[in-house]
Order: C-alpha cells, then structure tokens, then sequence
C-alpha cells in the first residue's frame, strides 16, 4: 500500500518523507536504547542483590557457629555491595528516559496480567522489572523492523527516481540486526522468543521460508512442463539433432529453475542486485581461470548448431574411432569397436578433422582383388560381378563398379566397389571377400601372392 501511495511523488517530495521515516525510527531505536540501558542497570542491581543476599547468608551461618572474623568479612562484602546498588539505583533514577523505560515496561507487564512492584528493593521485584524491560525492548525492535521495512519502500522508489541513498542504507545496516548479551540467559531467551513470536520476526520468516519452498517447487515443476513442451516441439522438427534437442531441453528446465530460484530469494527478503552482481564478479575470476575449459565450451556450442555428428553416428574425431554415445558442452563421449570408453574435449574434436561415417544414407566399399597373369580376365570380371548382384545387402543404385584397374607386379588387380548402407558395410565387406576365395578356388583362377626370382652367378675367374 505504501508503495502505491509513494509511486505519484516526486524526487524531493519523496526525499522529505525518507527524512519522515528515519526521523521516526531514530525515536524507535532511542526507545529500544533506554529499555536496554535500563536493563542493563537493572542486571547490575540484581547483580549487587544476590551478592548481598549470599553475604547475609554466611553471617547467619557465622553467628551460628560464633566466627567473629568471617562476620567482620561478609559485613564488608554487604556494606561495599549495597553501596555500589546505591550508587547504581541512583544514575538510574536521575536519568528520567530510563525511569520512563521502566514505568512504560512495567505497565505492559501489567496489562498483560504480571504482578511487578518495581518500588519494591528485593531481588525478585528487580527480576521482573528486568524481563519485563526485555519483553519491551523485544516488542519495540519488532516496530523497529516495521519501521525498516517502510523507509526500505520510500527508498527503493527514491533511487528510482534519481536520490542517492548511500547514506540511508550506511544507517538503515547500522541499526538493524539483534543484539544478543549471551552472558544474560534470561534476557537472550526473552529476546529470541520475542523475535520468533513477532509478526515482524520469527513468523514473519516463517512464512517467507514457506513461500520460498512452495516457489522452487512450483518452479520445478514447471521445469519438467517446459522439458517436455521442449521435446514434443523439438520432435516434430526434422533439422535438429539429438544431441540438440537434449541440450535445448536441458536449457529450457534450467533456466526455468534458476528464474524460480531468484524469484525465491526475493520472497525471503534477500536483495538479488548484489548477488548478482558477485556471481558477476566470481564468473570473470571462473573465465580466467577456467579458460580451457571455456574453450571447450564454446566448441559444444559450435558443433549444437553445426551439427557434424549425432547419437549413435560412428565418427572418427581427434584420429579416435568410436560410437557417438553421449555429449556435454565440455566433452564427447565414445564408445570404440573394442568396447571402450572414450572421453574427447570439444576443443580437440572441434579443432581436427571430423569423419563421420554412419552420418549418410549409402557407403561405398572399395575392395582389391587380384588374380594371376596366366588367368583368364574376362572369366574374373564375370564372376565379380555375379557375386556382387547376388549379395542381397548390397544396392542397386548407385551400382557398382567392377573393373580392371592394375597391372602389378606380381598381379592382375580387379577393384570392385559396392554400395551398400552405412549399418551394412562389414558384413558384405567380409562376405565378398570370402565368396571371391571361395569362386575363384572352385574355377581354378589364382590369387597370386608377391614373389622375388632371385639369379645366382657364378664368377668364372676364379676356376
């Protein structure tokens, strides 16, 4: 509501009533210091009180057993004890801003229903003067908290409007926050339990942290919703891969959890300007350090869009033959004939030469066959192509090539090159090559191996 009635003002209106506000919060922490420095006097009251009260004690033990010296000592332990009450009781009730503290501490406990005879010189009357000074400081910071929480309001649309409120949030981190004195059970139990207690304390963040879990796990649920939405658009199209469409899907749950984890902070009051504005600050510090790593980044990225390769494509990258199984922004995984693993960076599969074998509808075999130059050629022709046509993995188009191509020198080689489909390429590779031994052994063609004459002469001269 306060923000809506502020929006219409201007610069220096808004500046006079951010004065308003602090002016009125002075007060309230003026306030919350007198019930402090009140029971703080009343702790050193209390303090003299007991000693008193435990030196009366060993005088009556003493006369009772009639040691004069131990009186004498506990007579000056109790008259230097209520000198210093005196002398403390005395600044108290000089200082009227603490005697207001007390007689306004003392009211509420009444109203409230407790029985306090602040009047009343006993150490249990100074101990419920005491813990009703603390409820009344804990009651006055809860206002304090209200207080903050509006001159925040003024300021943020201040700022937005052109103000300098350096000096404002010096002063607003100055005075916020609880002051705990760990040494005072009582008075830190009563400060804590007020604090949880309070509208403006305990409950308060009690509901922010509900808030914050009901927003993340909406948030996360809506993350799934955008990773399946992602999917089901990125299915029916037909140019992207996938591992394009994993990291697309990857992108959109994240980005949607990271929005609903900011949107989680602002529900637990925590400003995300500076937490930004660090994560801005360590991710230069990462990208210096990390500049390899980066490196491999901005590959992955590259490779997504450009797409040489997908899942389950045999590639030959970084001279690493392998199965395409997974891939990150930082590396590729694959997946070897022998069945091992293979972590690549996207640096070095990026930066070298990509083969993609399996990435095409049609691979071509290219097989040498050679045979004897006793043989007869047009019979060799005949039987390469008759095993080619009745290879039924084998395509009809593009068609095969079978021709002779060398006259080497221990041989007369034939090539022959089929097209065949990318899955298929082993098995009618080796099923050529052995229905070619088979043939050509069944119709008497050799297949000559390399072979040296070597010719000894004999010198003559030495007969």
């Amino acid at each position: 509501m306060l923000a809506l009635r502020v929006d219409p003002l201007t610069k220096c209106e808004l500046e006079v009533e951010a004065k308003e506000w602090v002016s009125l919060l002075r007060e309230k922490i003026k306030e919350i210091s007198n019930a402090k420095v009140a029971a703080f006097y009343k702790k050193q009251e209390i303090k003299k009180s007991k000693v008193v009260d435990a030196s009366l004690e060993k005088i009556k033990t003493a006369k009772e057993a009639n040691d004069s010296e131990k009186i004498k000592a506990a007579d000056k332990v109790v008259e230097e004890a209520q000198k210093e009450a005196e002398e403390i009781e005395k600044i108290s009730t000089e200082d009227s801003s603490v005697q207001e503290a007390i007689a306004v501490a003392t009211d509420k406990a009444i109203d409230e229903g407790k029985t306090i005879a602040p009047e009343e010189n006993t150490t249990a009357a100074k101990t419920d003067t005491k813990i009703a000074l603390d409820k009344y400081a804990s009651s006055l910071t809860t206002q304090r908290t209200a207080l903050l929480d509006r001159l925040k309001v003024v300021l943020t649309e201040y700022a937005a409007k052109g103000g300098d409120i350096k000096e404002y949030n010096t002063y607003i981190e100055a005075v916020s926050g609880i002051t705990l004195d760990v040494t005072d059970f009582s008075a830190t139990w009563t400060t804590i339990s007020g604090w949880l207690s309070s509208a403006e304390g305990g409950l308060r963040w009690l509901v922010n942290f509900i808030k914050f879990i009901v927003i993340i796990t909406v948030f996360y649920i809506l993350s799934l919703l955008a990773g399946k939405a992602a999917r089901r658009v990125l299915s029916k199209s037909s140019h992207t891969t996938t591992l394009l469409r994993n990291f697309l899907i990857m992108t959109a749950r994240r980005l949607t959890l990271i929005i609903g984890f900011f949107i989680g902070l602002s529900a637990l009051e925590i400003n995300i300007g500076p937490v930004l504005a660090i994560i801005g600050a360590a991710g230069f510090v990462i990208a210096l350090a990390l500049q390899n790593s980066l490196s491999n980044f901005a590959s992955g990225i590259l490779m997504l869009i450009y797409r040489p390769f997908d899942i389950g494509d045999f590639v030959n990258v970084a001279s690493t033959p392998g199965t395409v199984e997974s891939m990150n922004l930082l590396s590729t995984q694959l997946r070897t004939s022998d069945n091992q693993l293979v972590v690549v960076p996207n640096n070095s599969v990026w930066g070298d030469v990509i083969i993609n074998v399996t990435g095409i509808t049609e691979r071509r075999i290219d097989l040498v066959f050679g045979i004897g130059y006793s043989d007869d050629v047009d019979k060799a022709h005949q039987i390469l192509e008759d095993i080619v046509n009745e290879n039924e993995l084998v395509l009809k188009e593009p068609e095969a090539k079978i021709r002779l191509h060398e006259l080497a020198d221990s041989s007369v080689n034939f090539i022959c090159r089929p097209w065949v489909k990318p899955e298929d390429y082993w098995d009618v590779y080796w099923g050529i090559t052995r229905e070619v031994k088979r043939r050509f052994d069944a119709e008497g063609i050799s297949i000559p191996f390399p072979q040296q004459d070597i010719h000894i002469i004999q010198d003559q001269t030495e007969k």
